[in-house]
């Protein structure tokens, strides 16, 4: 595996205040970083997952606006067509990594909680 020394970025889970010793590959300092995305995630050096709840509130909006017109009170879509919509655009986008993050502090799981 070949390792792109520009594209990586340094990152280390803490609660510790303080820096940690720089990485170098290839005579290459890596940078350390506070925030960082991976896979979709996005890991603060805390694991506090604040970010990233709000992050994704930030999409659920967008496609809530989107799909608004489908799903709104004069939408002539039945429930059950409703239903559907909402499992397939809205709820992978909150569910997605729900593993990792789902042991967030309690106010970050209340707010996807009230996009639910």
């Amino acid at each position: 595996m070949k390792v792109n020394e520009t594209k990586s970025k340094h990152i280390t889970f803490t609660l510790r205040k303080g820096q940690c010793p720089p990485v170098c590959i290839n005579q290459t300092v890596i940078p350390q970083v506070e925030k960082v995305k991976y896979l979709g995630l996005h890991f603060d050096r805390k694991l506090t997952w604040k970010e990233h709840t709000a992050i994704k509130g930030k999409q659920l909006d967008h496609k809530t606006c989107d799909i608004k017109w489908l799903m709104g009170k004069n939408s002539p879509l039945s429930l059950e067509n409703k239903t559907l919509i909402y499992k397939t655009i809205l709820k992978p986008i909150w569910t997605y990594g729900i593993e990792l993050w789902g042991c967030a502090s309690k106010s970050n799981i209340a707010i996807m909680q009230r996009y639910q």
